[in-house]
């Protein structure tokens, strides 16, 4: 695993809390959320839709709505610089130059009256000092990064006339625009076929490993996370319920929710067989259950779970989960 435990880390997000307010109604789509991101690793961030994964990332970048947003809470510190509370100019220094982010659909994320080299330059001209023959090279030279074929045309196509895969690796040129020294991969596979996301995956993990970049990636299928992951949180209903090394996590989980979507995997052991789906769904944010916030769903609970809000669980080596009654029967 990339990055020493002891140092410190690239980023460290410590009890974010942000929640959304109506005239009426409070969802804590974030509720005390802390993970860390160290040089050169990569981190999965994974649940399920409305677990808060992408409200968790977007406050990194001060991207969250305000109003009806807000940040309760919490701390942001990336290298060493607390990032709540920088004012709008501040961080978009930050933005592109050290963080960068691959949204989850590029058809909608990219502009469609601006062409793919006009975008990707973007990002260049706000961050560096360079003439328009340098950013010009530099656009093509990431372009052809992330293997986009004859890349000096391509530059003047539009978003529209590139493939979806393609557009996807237009994202990640623009990402690495500045040489961040984070890059936050939002779902950037969702919308693509198997094969398609197979090779963006690959992708992402080469540029980590050859730039020396941290990822953070976040996604709802932990089967990905097998293949890129060296640290895992699993969130559910705005918080972290288990967290460890990738490995721990995926052969030795121990949180009900984690092991109930290892058990969603499609293998080729269960061909033939109907999968296993966790029953129910991630409950409305304004309307939490008390106690545990899966215990509707969960096939463990005891009655405590009901009243009881878990603590997180200790197994050691950093592996924690927030399931007191599966530690108390190891």
């Amino acid at each position: 695993m990339s990055g020493s435990l002891d140092e410190a880390p690239l980023l460290s997000i410590r009890d974010l809390k942000v929640y959304f307010r109506g005239a009426d109604w409070l969802a804590r789509a974030v509720d005390g959320v802390s993970l860390k991101v160290r040089t050169g690793q990569t981190v999965c961030l994974v649940g399920e839709s409305g677990s808060g994964k992408t409200v968790t990332a977007l406050s990194i970048l001060g991207l969250v709505p305000i109003p009806p947003g807000e940040i309760a809470g919490g701390s942001i510190v990336c290298k060493g610089r607390e990032l709540l509370g920088l004012s709008e100019e501040a961080l978009r220094e930050i933005r592109g130059n050290q963080i960068s982010m691959v949204f989850q659909e590029p058809l909608t994320s990219l502009n469609p009256v601006f062409t793919v080299g006009a975008q990707v330059r973007e990002a260049i001209d706000i961050h560096r000092r360079v003439d328009s023959d340098q950013a010009r090279a530099r656009c093509i030279s990431l372009l052809e990064d992330v293997g986009i074929p004859d890349a000096a045309q391509r530059i003047h196509d539009y978003p529209h006339q590139l493939s979806g895969g393609q557009r996807q690796r237009v994202m990640i040129a623009m990402a690495l625009a500045c040489d961040p020294d984070l890059i936050i991969a939002d779902e950037p596979t969702t919308a693509l076929d198997v094969t398609v996301q197979a090779q963006i995956l690959a992708l992402l993990h080469h540029i980590k490993a050859t730039r020396g970049m941290s990822l953070l990636y976040i996604t709802h299928d932990l089967g990905v996370v097998a293949g890129i992951a060296d640290w895992v949180y699993v969130m559910y209903c705005g918080l972290i319920v288990e967290q460890g090394e990738v490995t721990r996590i995926l052969e030795g989980s121990r949180h009900p929710y984690t092991r109930g979507l290892l058990a969603s995997l499609p293998t080729l052991a269960k061909r033939g067989s109907r999968l296993y789906t966790i029953p129910g769904s991630v409950p409305d944010p304004t309307r939490r259950p008390p106690g545990c916030p899966f215990h509707p769903r969960c096939p463990e609970a005891i009655e405590s779970c009901r009243e009881v809000f878990p603590p997180m669980c200790d197994y050691g080596d950093g592996h924690l989960a927030r399931c007191p009654v599966l530690f108390e029967r190891r």
